[in-house]
């Protein structure tokens, strides 16, 4: 049964390839399917082919798309599982502990017996002097643009577009 469906799916396949090339497209395709004299020897207009190409095409690809699923379901009968269930278990990844960084390590201050550690203070913050870099050699420096005021407009209105709506 599977074999039959199979073979009966592959011409359906050619079958159809041979339709959509035979339908003539806006860029010309193989345009056999033409109509006057070429097409079906006078018997059929340019609009009866396209036509007939059409719907063959249409019952052609359901085929196609029924025969897809019945070779599915035929073969999906027997229930294998995934693959992911037949894949080995792995043990986790254990990532290595990072060396200690060697550098002078800092002991705390010694305090003797009997006194009292010095009370810890916060360093005093002192502002980083402001200078304003220098402009490049190339280049003239930035000069800011004038501000303008709320509600004042900076760029002037469009002009309205002329009367017919062309272009002059």
């Amino acid at each position: 049964m599977l074999k039959l469906v199979l073979v009966i799916h592959v011409m359906l396949a050619i079958a159809l390839i041979g339709v959509v090339l035979l339908q003539r497209s806006e860029g010309g395709g193989l345009g056999m399917g033409g109509g006057g004299a070429s097409g079906g020897l006078g018997l059929m207009s340019g609009r009866a082919t396209a036509n007939l190409l059409t719907r063959t095409t249409a019952i052609l690809a359901a085929a196609f798309l029924g025969t897809s699923i019945l070779l599915a379901v035929l073969t999906g009968g027997e229930r294998r599982g995934s693959v992911l269930d037949r894949a080995p278990e792995l043990p986790p990844i254990q990532f290595p502990t990072p060396a200690p960084i060697p550098g002078p390590a800092l002991a705390p201050p010694v305090v003797p017996a009997g006194a009292q550690p010095p009370a810890q203070q916060p360093a005093p913050v002192v502002p980083a002097p402001v200078v304003p870099a220098p402009a490049p050699a190339n280049q003239s420096p930035v000069v800011p643009a004038p501000a303008f005021p709320p509600g004042q407009n900076p760029f002037p209105p469009t002009p309205a577009p002329a009367p017919g709506g062309g272009v002059p």
